[in-house]
């Protein structure tokens, strides 16, 4: 899919992208969604975890980090520490190596930084899959795919080092970000790069490196990057949150289970 320059682009600031979609851009992404949903529920498809099968063993916690949860708002968003013992904390209780959740969610911690503010708005709908896993946990591309780009998207709220692949499956062309990484991750890439599914992509980060979070793997898909390059919207705002959601559909459809 391509857009015209008059009806979507990027703009100079990091994870933030001008948006005043047509309604034609509006139906092509609606479309093009559902043919990924598609796509990617077929049982013959090679799909990989995204991490060692020890992490899958036991419960995997389901993780509200919602506007609603009212546990967060006695939390000091700036601090990473806090964030990650109150995220451990629920994983120890249910005896949890794996936490997960996120997609459409409304999260109010993001006015910790400045990289979630987009004219003027707050942006607070959450894109993607956070997965919160131990720092260094290594990661595996979950379908066969080729590095588009990569960069260290360096400061405090920011995904720290990110990989996006281009993917393409019977002519769709759809991309998967991973954010929130080691640096070591960006180590050896280039853009071409060939990854096979199961095979080992980098490695979930730390703070402060990682954007300053406790440690996870943010993962989103796109359907379209509007030339953005290493970098891409994680979090929308509100009123714009039909758009981005239909642009960036659930990855789960992405994932198997180990």
């Amino acid at each position: 899919m391509s857009a015209s320059p008059s009806t979507l682009s990027t703009t100079d600031s990091a994870n933030t992208l001008a948006v005043d979609p047509s309604p034609d851009v509006l139906d092509m992404l609606r479309a093009q969604s559902q043919q990924l949903s598609s796509l990617l529920s077929k049982t013959n498809l090679k799909k990989a975890p995204l991490f060692d099968s020890p992490l899958w063993e036991g419960a995997v916690l389901r993780i509200d980090l919602s506007a609603k949860n009212q546990h967060l708002q006695a939390l000091d968003a700036q601090n990473a520490v806090q964030l990650e013992q109150y995220i451990w904390g629920l994983m120890d209780s249910a005896g949890a190596r794996l936490a997960l959740g996120g997609y459409a969610e409304s999260r109010a911690w993001y006015k910790r930084s400045e990289n979630f503010v987009a004219e003027g708005e707050i942006r607070s709908e959450h894109l993607g899959i956070d997965y919160w896993v131990p720092a260094e946990s290594a990661l595996f591309c979950p379908l066969d795919g080729v590095v588009h780009s990569f960069r260290d998207n360096v400061g405090a709220g920011d995904y720290g080092p990110t990989i996006i692949l281009r993917h393409e499956l019977q002519g769709l062309e759809f991309f998967s970000l991973y954010g929130h990484l080691n640096r070591e991750s960006l180590d050896g890439k280039f853009e071409g790069q060939r990854f096979s599914a199961g095979e080992r992509l980098g490695a979930v980060g730390n703070y402060p490196v990682n954007g300053d979070w406790p440690p996870h793997l943010h993962h989103q898909l796109m359907l379209e990057l509007f030339g953005m390059r290493g970098d891409f919207p994680g979090v929308a705002a509100k009123s714009r949150a039909e758009f981005f959601l239909t642009l960036c559909p659930d990855p789960a459809l992405l994932v198997s289970p180990a």
